[in-house]
Order: C-alpha cells, then sequence, then structure tokens
C-alpha cells in the first residue's frame, strides 16, 4: 500500500515560517504530480499548489491566495515533497495534506487519488 507522510506543521506566529514534508513509501512517485491542498474548520478541501516533473522540467503552479508566499520543492532521491510557507497568515490556518495522482487532474481534491493523513497548521495572529 503506498503512503504518504506529512510532518512539520505546528504553530507559529503571524508572519513567520513553516516547512512542510511528504514522504513517500515509494519511488514510484518520483514522476507524479504531488499536491498540496488544506482545509479549515467548517471549509471545503481547497488546493494549494503542486508540482509536476516533465522531463528536463520541474513546473510549479499556485492557488492565488498564496502565490508568492509558498514554494513547493522536491526531492526524488529522498522521495520528498516540500512545501515552505512564508508570511504566513492566520487565514493560512488549516490542516494540510499532500496528495499524490499518476496524472495531473486539475485542482478539485476528487481529482486525486491518494492522501496522507495530514498536519495541522495554526498561525497566531
Amino acid at each position: 500500500q503506498v503512503q504518504l507522510v506529512e510532518s512539520g506543521g505546528g504553530l507559529v506566529q503571524a508572519g513567520g515560517s513553516l516547512r512542510l514534508s511528504c514522504a513517500a513509501s515509494e519511488r514510484t512517485f518520483s514522476s507524479w504530480p504531488m499536491g498540496w491542498f488544506r482545509q479549515a474548520p467548517g471549509k471545503e478541501r481547497e488546493f494549494v499548489g503542486v508540482i509536476r516533473w516533465d522531463p528536463l522540467i520541474t513546473t510549479t503552479y499556485y492557488a492565488d491566495s498564496v502565490k508568492g508566499r509558498f514554494t513547493i520543492s522536491r526531492d526524488n532521491a529522498k522521495n520528498t515533497v516540500y512545501l515552505q510557507m512564508n508570511s504566513l497568515k492566520p487565514e493560512d490556518t488549516a490542516v494540510y495534506y499532500c496528495a499524490a495522482d499518476p496524472s495531473y487532474s486539475g485542482t478539485y481534491y476528487s481529482n486525486w487519488a491518494i492522501w496522507g493523513q495530514g498536519t495541522q497548521v495554526t498561525v497566531s495572529s
């Protein structure tokens, strides 16, 4: 069973930074699109960003709400994807999930096949 395990969440003050990690259990993921999503209490799970790997090129795409503040990267040697979050705001408070899928099917969460358990990020004002 393929697994994703997130880590790195916590409590941070507004304006601070956190880096989340998502470790995959198999090297298969090194070629799959990997996404980050978040879900705040009472709200639907929303897209944060995605990293896609095509031969010779790695591309990233972000939601407007995090563009310029969040950065996704991957280390294929470690089967790990990272979400660097800077200039955090209270509205970034949510459970953050990483997701994987063999093909990129858009930003809606139901299109993604495999999920981690989530990690809580809380930003205090």
